[in-house]
């Protein structure tokens, strides 16, 4: 007699001592370190950073959008273009801090390279 087909009785574990206090107080499990807001871990993967990603996932839904349309459904069109809105300001939210950052960067390499020229010039009037 094979018994595989049945099906298991659940069986709760043995509950330790640390993994879940129940009857503690709010106010003291509020005072920890960590801030338990969900957004914070909404996205862990870091895709909304990574503008290439951004960028297909906003091509994505304007092609859904298109799809949608042609099919003769405005309100899931609209609905998707809604959402290609959402990674476009996106997009250009990540762009603007990119140009932001090279902007940083360039200024920094001129006043280094102006420091540079500088130096080559007192060295050849001092030979």
């Amino acid at each position: 007699m094979n018994n595989n087909n049945r099906r298991r009785n659940f069986r709760p574990r043995p509950q330790k001592s640390n993994f879940r206090r129940r009857g503690v107080s709010s106010v003291s499990s509020s005072s920890n370190s960590f801030n338990n807001n969900g957004n914070l871990n909404f996205n862990r993967n870091g895709s909304m950073n990574n503008i290439h990603n951004v960028e297909k996932a906003m091509q994505k839904y304007q092609q859904l959008a298109k799809d949608a349309q042609s099919n003769g459904d405005p309100v899931l069109a609209q609905n998707y273009l809604q959402h290609a809105d959402h990674y476009l300001r996106r997009y250009n939210e990540l762009n603007e801090r990119r140009e932001n950052s090279i902007e940083k960067i360039t200024p920094e390499k001129d006043s280094s390279l102006k420091e540079e020229s500088l130096k080559k010039d007192t060295q050849q009037t001092t030979n």
